[in-house]
């Protein structure tokens, strides 16, 4: 979903676009501004796809607006309304590529067909072929392989200060060892069948560049492929931006990126972006906190964008250690990953020898307990032993055969999968009751899409579609119910005037207040006021 500012400093007009595009079905996030200071406050809190705005507007003009948001999202796509006595701001405005403009009197239908145009011209720049033919000429293979390997070591074994800048150096990576850097973590899920490990590093690669591209200019990073084929981002600000707007930045450009790969690549890409630097001696912990989200997520995750706060979080957990052996690694990757499947087809394949007959005793007693470890660790790191009977897991002889050893193992395995599941199901729940209680104890006041994501730390378009999956109701469509059933309540008791009572459900015009009302019961509130006496 992309999202769209509307910008007026005449009240009435921008209501009124605000209504016209509310009623159009164009999958548009619409917000709207009454001035030039106050869409800046808006752009500064999310990403902005197509800006609506009058040219000429007192204090902060069209103009002014248009360099902020080139400064802040520079992908993003300006319309302007003018007037006929405008002519030097246009003169101005046309200077700039990418930016259109229209007469205020040639009315709504090419208002409508400009933010049409702008849609079509934002979906045609995230076609990812166009993006990666850019980004190829910039491409080091060798480069980028070697910086990946280089930072998966350094995740579980980093090297001394003094190597650090040789090796940066070596390896052309452009950041500041001195400085703290952000770290973000993407999961990549795909939709065509059980990809090979070649295909999952193809693929992962592919998204790294994507991403790139979108980075380019606004921050210096790098990324990498981490053991389970999943991202890692090092990123650390351009001088002109400080951390937060770079993390808010982030946030805007992975939504990019995850629309780009869903649509190009039949890809879904979830995100935890941690929300703030942190000091290169503490990047391991950070990337582990951030796993450890990963699997805390709320819902199945898929296209979510997650801030995690490191100072309210637990303490960071210590490094996980490696399993023992080859054949179980690939174990490992698939339960973090939680791939039940793809495990439990692994795991088929490992046990086959029980089935067959063909190993001895002592193979597979160390396959066994090296399976029977890589669950136990998995069921004490994530608290489970109350939910999962781990206790004969490092006991084999408590089960007579090993078709029967191997059998509770693969039992306790589904059983762990479902676990995750329901507990993904049951965070997704507790996420949206908790908005769900903060529409109804801030009904008056801002109850944007950007604000409340604010509220559980989760990005817009993710928060839309988790509510629309655990409600089965659009979130715009649940506040306006509750808007209504506040407002009714109001108006029955009769203590409060007309006016007051749609201040208080969030609409401080009367006739906002009116429209809607009588939009869901066919009554103004006056009559629906004057019914109740009689």
């Amino acid at each position: 979903m992309y999202r769209l500012l509307i910008v007026d400093d005449e009240q009435i007009i921008t209501d009124g676009l605000f209504e016209v595009f509310s009623k159009l079905d164009l999958e548009l996030d619409i917000y709207k501004a009454y001035s030039g200071q106050e869409a800046l406050q808006w752009l500064n809190r999310t990403r902005f796809d197509i800006v609506l705005s009058d040219i000429s507007m007192p204090g902060m003009d069209g103009l002014a607006l248009m360099e902020a948001i080139r400064r802040s999202w520079p992908r993003c796509k300006v319309v302007f309304l003018t007037g006929f006595n405008d002519f030097e701001y246009v003169y101005q405005a046309i200077q700039h590529p990418g930016v259109k403009y229209l007469l205020k009197s040639e009315g709504y239908p090419k208002v409508i067909d400009a933010v049409k145009q702008s849609v079509k011209e934002v979906e045609d720049e995230l076609q990812i072929h166009d993006l990666l033919q850019q980004s190829r000429a910039h491409r080091d293979t060798i480069e980028t392989l070697a910086q990946s390997n280089y930072f998966r070591n350094f995740l579980f074994d980093a090297p001394k200060d003094e190597t650090v800048r040789e090796d940066f150096r070596r390896l052309n990576v452009r950041l500041d060892h001195e400085a703290p850097v952000l770290v973000a973590l993407a999961s990549l899920t795909h939709t065509d069948g059980k990809p090979s490990h070649a295909y999952r590093q193809d693929r992962a690669l592919t998204v790294k560049m994507l991403s790139d591209s979108f980075f380019a200019g606004q921050a210096t990073c790098v990324g990498f492929i981490d053991r389970y084929d999943d991202l890692v981002w090092l990123v650390q600000p351009i001088s002109s931006r400080t951390h937060e707007e770079t993390v808010r930045y982030l946030e805007g450009m992975f939504e990019l990126v995850q629309q780009a790969c869903l649509d190009s690549l039949e890809t879904t890409v979830t995100v935890a972006l941690a929300d703030e630097p942190a000091a290169w001696d503490r990047i391991s912990s950070v990337y582990e906190k951030l796993r450890e989200r990963q699997h805390y997520r709320a819902g199945d995750g898929t296209r979510m964008i997650q801030r995690v706060l490191l100072k309210e979080s637990d303490p960071f957990p210590s490094l996980r250690e490696r399993s023992p052996r080859d054949k179980a690694e690939a174990l490992t990757v698939l339960l973090e990953s939680g791939r039940k499947e793809e495990f439990l087809e692994v795991f088929d394949e490992l046990a086959e020898p029980v089935r067959t007959g063909r190993a001895g005793a002592a193979y597979l007693t160390e396959l066994y307990y090296t399976i029977a470890l890589l669950l136990f660790s998995y069921v004490n790191r994530w608290e489970l032993r109350e939910k999962v009977s781990a206790e004969g897991l490092m006991q084999a002889e408590l089960y007579p055969s090993w078709s029967e050893r191997f059998a509770y193992l693969r039992d306790t395995a589904a059983a762990i999968f479902s676990l995750r599941q329901s507990g993904e199901q049951n965070r997704a729940a507790a996420a949206i009751d908790k908005i769900c209680a903060y529409v109804e104890e801030h009904i008056g006041e801002d109850l944007s899409l950007v604000r409340l994501a604010e509220v559980i730390h989760f990005n817009p378009s993710y928060l839309s579609r988790l509510f629309k999956l655990e409600r089965g109701v659009n979130l715009s469509e649940y506040i306006e119910e509750t808007r209504l059933a506040a407002a009714k309540e109001m108006l029955r008791k009769g203590e409060l005037k007309i006016s007051e009572v749609g201040a208080k459900v969030g609409y401080e015009a009367a006739h906002s207040f009116t429209r809607f009302f009588k939009k869901w019961t066919g009554l103004t509130p006056q009559d629906y006021r004057d019914g109740i006496r009689t």
